[in-house]
């Protein structure tokens, strides 16, 4: 079995608590959303196709790394390559996913270190009816190390505020404010950003807020 791979580099991680940390990125193509934000290339344009043994061979020379962050697009679209790929990688795991895909996260539960999982906002991706999806995926993540990153602009909702901390509370987990981004630039002033941590922390106490550092720094 072979799967498509849009790119693969070293770089630091730059969203959320593990901010800094030297990771070597798979990036996997498609997604199965249409957020208005994403700024990602993951179509399978230029993408190179791989066997799970070759993919793991090139992950594991990068013993100096923290971890193998599997990014997309989704990579828990790749279920079934995942299950052969995991079982040959030496490093620490991080997936970074959008947090719908609750029955293929069980089937591969067991090699995954960390999990960067997003809360997706109506108000910023444009996508509805999404909150069900995390509350399962979120079960299914119970005892690993997890955090929600939440992308939001000035259209965020008391509800949606509402909605986040109770997945929050719900689950005891980290929520990762994430201001939408233009170039290097925030969408959103810093009162705004400010207004809104206290609305989140007036309700639950876990709860940071982080920019793209990355973004910040010019690298990938």
């Amino acid at each position: 079995m072979k799967t498509k791979v849009k790119e693969i580099f070293t770089s630091i991680q730059g969203e959320g608590p593990y901010i800094g940390y030297k990771q070597v990125f798979v990036r996997f193509c498609g997604c199965n959303l249409s957020c208005k934000y994403c700024d990602t290339e993951f179509d399978s344009d230029d993408a190179k196709e791989y066997s799970a043994k070759e993919l793991a061979e090139i992950i594991n020379l990068n013993n100096d790394c923290h971890s193998v962050s599997l990014t997309g697009g989704e990579p828990l679209l790749n279920i079934e390559f995942l299950k052969e790929l995991l079982p040959l990688i030496k490093l620490p795991v991080y997936l970074e996913t959008n947090a719908t895909l609750s029955s293929n996260l069980k089937e591969i539960i067991n090699y995954i270190d960390f999990i960067a999982a997003d809360i997706k906002l109506p108000s910023c991706t444009g996508v509805k009816g999404l909150l069900e999806k995390h509350d399962k995926f979120f079960e299914n993540s119970k005892g690993k190390n997890v955090f929600a990153k939440i992308v939001f602009d000035s259209n965020i909702t008391e509800e949606e505020i509402n909605s986040a901390c109770r997945l929050g509370r719900k689950y005891d987990i980290e929520l990762i404010l994430q201001p939408k981004m233009n170039g290097t630039t925030s969408v959103i002033d810093k009162d705004f950003m400010e207004q809104t941590l206290n609305l989140f922390l007036s309700q639950y106490k876990n709860v940071r807020l982080i920019p793209q550092v990355h973004k910040f720094l010019n690298i990938r």
